[in-house]
């Protein structure tokens, strides 16, 4: 790595681990951490520091693989894959770490520096989930640092480790997938390092393998792996998820989900639509009543007729009529549907609508932003009948 280049970090993870917060904590940053389909595709970037040096920290779309099935999980394998990052941060959920190892484990055979962030400590010990960090931490062969993003607890840890390891101070020992034999002795006959050499399979597999069927091993064998170390690593009480799974009986459930999901949308929609008409209109007819004031300062400028029109009628009656029709919705549906998120009812939403949407080739993410989209339509379509 060149001493004069600003060092980057590439900021990874699962959808709905806490990584946007952990992104706006080191950065400083006021980034909306919400979680449907096309949020961060392109990768936010923002400035982190550690004592008096400065890295470029990326925040990359949450991925559940690198190997991708949609655009979001393209952007962060091929961000990684062009090695333009120096080191990576893996944000993963305490609560369920074995989901989030298959992630990490495929991102350690890409790049060795690697430092695991372990989130949502503080949700992990409220379920009585007891993790071995040290254990963790052998078995991955890279730092591993508990965190609470929200509450700021264990982020400057995090940080002081990510400059360890851009200053060679920590090396660390990465541990791989055991995949099956034949895929094995394909990656050694290559003479390629084992990450190009998994990347060449992909374009060709073995013989007497088809290209699904390189991919279905190569994903069973890397769960495999995350399972071995989560029995090593994690102790779960029998009844951690028992009253996710209660909740999980009602609102996904044939009878009564979507009945359900469609009134709290509804509900959502109804505060957010007529509780915006109030506001709307106050801020309409205050914005809208300095047109003349305005206009009479223009003209006592000596500016004429033509420019103080198209000023005040052309400029300013515009922009009053954006911010009176825009700005009251969005302040009450963003904080509305933050509360949704951080429930953990919109990835439940888009599960419960997964199924209808692939019918049309498309995914339950997208069923948020047609929410965005339909409520945006009926807001600006009633606006001008008032």
């Amino acid at each position: 790595m060149e001493s004069d280049r600003t060092p980057v970090v590439a900021l990874m993870g699962n959808p709905n681990v806490g990584k946007s917060t952990v992104f706006n904590a080191l950065t400083g940053a006021r980034q909306h951490t919400g979680n449907w389909s096309g949020k961060t595709v392109s990768g936010a970037r923002g400035t982190m520091h550690c004592g008096g040096r400065e890295m470029t920290l990326v925040d990359l779309p949450g991925t559940y693989s690198l190997r991708p099935r949609s655009a979001e999980e393209r952007v962060a394998r091929d961000f990684l894959s062009g090695g333009e990052a120096d080191a990576a941060v893996l944000v993963a959920d305490a609560t369920c770490l074995e989901r989030n190892l298959i992630l990490i484990l495929q991102v350690l055979e890409v790049i060795p520096n690697v430092v695991v962030c372990l989130n949502l400590m503080d949700e992990a010990r409220k379920k009585r989930i007891r993790i071995n960090v040290p254990a963790l931490e052998r078995e991955l062969g890279v730092p591993v640092v508990p965190c609470a993003a929200r509450r700021g607890h264990g982020l400057p840890s995090l940080t002081q480790a990510v400059c360890r390891i851009l200053n060679g101070e920590t090396v660390p020992h990465p541990a791989s997938i055991r995949y099956p034999v034949e895929i094995e002795n394909a990656v050694h006959a290559s003479g390629l390092s084992r990450a190009e050499a998994l990347a060449a399979l992909n374009e060709h597999p073995p013989e007497g393998l088809s290209a699904q069927q390189l991919d279905d091993l190569l994903t069973a064998a890397a769960a495999l792996r995350a399972e071995e170390i989560a029995l090593t690593c994690v102790q779960v009480p029998a009844d951690a998820d028992a009253r996710d799974r209660c909740i999980d009986r009602i609102l996904l459930s044939r009878r009564f989900g979507l009945p359900l999901m469609l009134l709290l949308l509804a509900l959502v929609f109804y505060i957010t639509l007529f509780g915006a008409n109030v506001p709307s209109e106050w801020l309409g007819e205050h914005l809208l009543g300095l047109s003349t004031p305005f206009a009479t300062f223009l003209s006592t400028l000596g500016l004429p007729p033509f420019a103080v029109s198209l000023l005040v009628d052309g400029l300013w009656r515009v922009l009053a009529t954006v911010i009176s029709v825009m700005l009251p919705p969005m302040a009450i549906f963003f904080p509305l549907f933050t509360l949704l998120e951080d429930a953990g009812y919109l990835p439940r939403v888009a599960f419960q609508l997964d199924h209808a949407f692939r019918r049309a080739h498309a995914c339950g993410k997208q069923s948020l932003t047609m929410c965005l989209g339909k409520k945006w339509m009926r807001k600006t379509t009633n606006f001008p009948h008032r």
